[in-house]
């Protein structure tokens, strides 16, 4: 059973379906039209959309067009050997969420999660139903079902720490994730805890160096990390990001501008660049 986050201003059930109902519509929908299937007067949606992404619904919907990838890539392209040289990299800039993050070590991870307790819960977010998972030490594991379905999304995280103990346990993660969509204070923070191969957590750190609005490509980031000629297995590792959203692997997109693959169903990556877009631009 997915666990609700309370509105605290912020009414997530209501923004998650009408991110559903505008990215299902295909052509631009007017404000009548979205308000009427969110059972709202016109007014009253519109102040409330607003006020959770930022700009308007119509605006947002010019961010959920097929060309605004490449839109991105030619205005918002970010150079990851900058980002590190400025001092961009590191658990000071990872993501404004975050006060910490560390990695298990490599000979940890090799023994898939043997001795590991990792709690876990459903969480309505605005990109559909999302499985959270952590550790004592903070979120490890964050998947959307929209797309795969629960029962696909739960096997595909269990199956990264097949060794690993499992346990039902929404609360202990509902601070984390709260902070995670935006429904906590400032001050309070996110850990996070990166469970992977080392050149895997290589590419997921230079992932986190990615602002909030801007993108990189596969190849960008296999030279930011030394590994100019390895794009394809880059682009696996990004694939393999265990922690979406939170880790930015959908800011990557390929050279022509197109939006390349993404674990959770390509719906849900233009969801999450057009939030992203969307509230750059408010």
């Amino acid at each position: 059973m997915n666990v609700q986050i309370p509105e605290d201003g912020y009414h997530f059930n209501v923004m998650r379906r009408a991110i559903e109902l505008i990215d299902e519509g295909g052509e631009t929908q007017t404000l009548d039209q979205l308000a009427a299937r969110m059972d709202m007067s016109p007014a009253h949606f519109q102040r409330l959309f607003s006020r959770w992404v930022g700009v308007s619904p119509k605006r947002y919907q010019q961010y959920l067009t097929l060309s605004h990838a490449r839109t991105l890539l030619r205005e918002r392209f970010t150079t990851l050997e900058a980002s590190h040289s400025i001092g961009l990299s590191g658990s000071g800039r990872l993501h404004d969420l975050f006060l910490r993050w560390e990695a298990m070590s490599p000979g940890a991870f090799a023994a898939k999660g043997a001795g590991l307790t990792i709690s876990w819960g459903w969480f309505d977010s605005p990109f559909g139903p999302a499985l959270v998972m952590g550790t004592n030490k903070g979120i490890c594991g964050l998947g959307f079902s929209s797309e795969t379905g629960e029962a696909a999304a739960m096997e595909d995280l269990a199956g990264r720490w097949p060794l690993a103990d499992f346990v039902e346990n929404p609360e202990a993660l509902r601070p984390w994730v709260r902070t995670a969509f935006g429904a906590q204070p400032s001050d309070h923070k996110a850990p996070l805890f990166l469970i992977g191969a080392p050149f895997q957590i290589k590419v997921w750190e230079a992932l986190l160096t990615i602002p909030s609005g801007h993108v990189t490509t596969y190849s960008e980031i296999a030279g930011s990390i030394g590994h100019p000629k390895a794009v394809r297995a880059v682009g696996t590792a990004v694939g393999r990001n265990p922690v979406s959203w939170l880790i930015p692997c959908h800011r990557a997109l390929r050279k022509s501008g197109g939006l390349g693959g993404y674990h959770w169903g390509l719906p849900v990556k233009r969801a999450l660049l057009a939030y992203e877009s969307a509230r750059a631009d408010a």
